[in-house]
């Protein structure tokens, strides 16, 4: 019986996140062309993002409270959840993101960016100790070569090497976005933690556009992109409502689901999104040593996912957060830690 309710949970998980994480990947990887055509259009990377973010915190301010329902004690319980999600998942991932797309195609940044999985696997071994399998380390390997394959520099191609660090702090953040969505035990409902932490992250960004660290300028000039001109708002909104808000919600959603390991690898469609919004809206598309190149990226970080354990501490499958029941009745019980006590973990040191 043990058994045959684990596999309906399987089933029933799979048939409600696939779609949900197919469509966060999809979401997330029209950011990059829009916020391009921005930027093109005399908007600095810091103007963009921080429009993004407000604009889907605003959208999601008043679904968050009433997600709350009054339990205020959660946004207190988990406050360091709350602010490294606001400040690496949401506020460097796509700073990080936006600064490398300003100076390289839109489809090589993400790709530098989706081989997140490669350091959440460094990360596990450096914390935690959990030694990389040798399927694993093949796979990084592989990465790496597809990463000079794709930047092209054995060609003589000049690399801009700035591009090339933003891409790479994008793929910091985006790791930390998969650790800490895939966290059930913070009582957090995946519109809370989205919704909060965006929040956190438009406040942030703003401070550091106040006090000027980070450069912001903008206008509200047309926007040119290969299909023609729009006015400016509708890639403000485009990024901010689609790309961000309902992204977040998608995707933290799925990572509730699928758990962080299968989420995050299902998540690599969005390298597929960003390179056809890439091409729809910029006519971007890779030459044939970068396109092999990409190949070697996504086949590295595939191996590098199979190569995991089948249990990660912050990746175990988890199909519906506590309390919640599928529509056949079945129920997920609070997640345990290994003491037997429910509670939420605080930090990225425990994810």
């Amino acid at each position: 019986m043990t058994t045959l309710a684990d596999d309906r949970r399987a089933r029933a998980g799979l048939r409600i996140g696939l779609p949900l994480a197919i469509g966060a990947a999809f979401a997330f990887g029209m950011s990059g062309a829009w916020a391009r055509g921005l930027i093109d259009a005399g908007w600095t990377p810091g103007a963009a993002v921080t429009v993004r973010i407000w604009v889907a915190a605003l959208v999601l301010l008043v679904p968050t409270i009433i997600a709350l329902r009054g339990r205020w004690r959660l946004l207190r319980q988990n406050a360091a959840i709350i602010t490294l999600y606001g400040l690496l998942a949401v506020t460097a991932t796509q700073l990080f993101y936006f600064q490398a797309v300003a100076v390289m195609d839109v489809g090589l940044a993400l790709l530098i960016e989706y081989t997140a999985p490669v350091a959440v696997v460094l990360w596990l071994w450096l914390r935690h100790g959990e030694k990389p399998t040798v399927r694993s380390i093949l796979g990084a390997v592989i990465a790496f070569i597809g990463l000079v394959l794709m930047l092209d520099v054995l060609s003589g191609r000049i690399v801009d090497i700035g591009g090339v660090l933003w891409a790479f702090g994008a793929m910091v953040g985006a790791a930390a976005y998969f650790l800490l969505s895939g966290r059930s035990d913070t009582g957090l409902p995946p519109l809370v933690l989205a919704g909060a932490g965006l929040l956190v992250g438009a406040i942030g960004l703003t401070l550091a556009g106040a006090v000027g660290i980070l450069p912001i300028a903008w206008n509200t000039d047309d926007v040119t992109y290969r299909f023609g001109t729009v006015p400016w708002l509708v890639p403000v909104l485009a990024i901010g409502i689609i790309a961000t808000a309902l992204a977040y919600v998608l995707g933290i959603a799925s990572t509730r689901v699928l758990g962080s390991r299968l989420a995050s690898f299902i998540a690599l469609a969005e390298v597929v999104a960003a390179l056809l919004f890439g091409w729809l809206l910029l006519g971007q598309l890779p030459n044939l040593v970068q396109g092999l190149g990409a190949a070697l990226v996504l086949t590295g970080v595939v191996v590098v996912k199979l190569g995991e354990p089948a249990a990660l501490v912050s990746g175990d499958p988890v199909l519906a957060p506590p309390g919640e029941q599928f529509a056949d009745g079945l129920e997920v019980t609070d997640p345990r830690d290994e003491t037997g006590r429910a509670g939420a973990r605080t930090s990225l040191d425990d994810a």
